[in-house]
């Protein structure tokens, strides 16, 4: 495996490593940023395995890709670099780990994401998002963003503009984003999920139609379901 293979890991890290001062002023070439993201690719092989992941998270390693995540260069090896780095972390979110979480909420990881989801291109802004996701759907995630006004006021906006910009493919995890946190949101909720505007998108998106109603449904009733399917009792 990788991660017990005698210096791997520390040679994939030095790939990485090895293009920080590319990285600002941004000179990234297409071939600085697709030996990174070959590395990456492996790094992702380690954080989805489940008998590496812990070992994973206790060095640290995703930090490494942090810097990669503020650029703001909208260039291909720039977005190539956003978006492989980003699927790193949707690979460990996707585990539904608790100790995923909980690392991560030590991290930046959040505004990090909201600035993607804003800015990025339209497939960073989708795994951003999903990425948010799985941190509201778990019960310290959720808690951590609605601690301050602030902010959950942020990670509201960018949830809102994105229903203007984001396409059919995003939808679904801007929609459980809504109905996780469905009584925080309840006033600021877009006008689009409470009319037809979606009616023609979904009509062959079962999932995400179920999940359209469900939040529309939660709001009326005082008994709801998360996104996850477990009740909650009457607020």
């Amino acid at each position: 495996m990788l991660w017990h293979s005698f210096g791997t890991i520390a040679a994939l890290l030095q790939e990485i490593v090895n293009i920080y001062p590319s990285i600002n002023p941004p000179t990234l070439t297409a071939h600085q940023s697709n030996r990174v993201c070959n590395a990456l690719a492996l790094l992702q092989c380690v954080a989805s395995h489940p008998e590496t992941r812990s070992a994973f998270l206790a060095a640290h390693i995703p930090l490494f890709l942090y810097p990669f995540l503020h650029t703001v260069s909208k260039t291909r090896p720039f977005e190539y670099l956003r978006l492989t780095s980003l699927g790193v972390i949707g690979a460990l979110v996707k585990t539904d780990e608790q100790e995923v979480i909980n690392f991560l909420l030590t991290t930046e990881i959040i505004p990090l994401c909201l600035r993607i989801m804003e800015s990025g291109s339209e497939l960073s802004k989708t795994v951003a998002t999903f990425i948010l996701q799985k941190i509201l759907l778990d019960d310290t995630g959720l808690a951590y963003i609605c601690q301050t006004y602030e902010r959950f006021s942020h990670v509201a906006m960018i949830l809102v503009m994105l229903f203007n910009i984001l396409s059919l493919s995003g939808f679904s995890h801007l929609c459980c984003c809504f109905l996780r946190a469905r009584e925080a949101l309840r006033q600021c909720l877009p006008d689009q999920l409470k009319d037809s505007t979606f009616a023609q998108v979904l009509k062959d998106d079962t999932t995400t139609k179920r999940w359209l109603a469900q939040l529309v449904k939660n709001l009326q009733e005082g008994q709801v379901t998360d996104a996850r399917g477990i009740p909650l009792a009457p607020q």
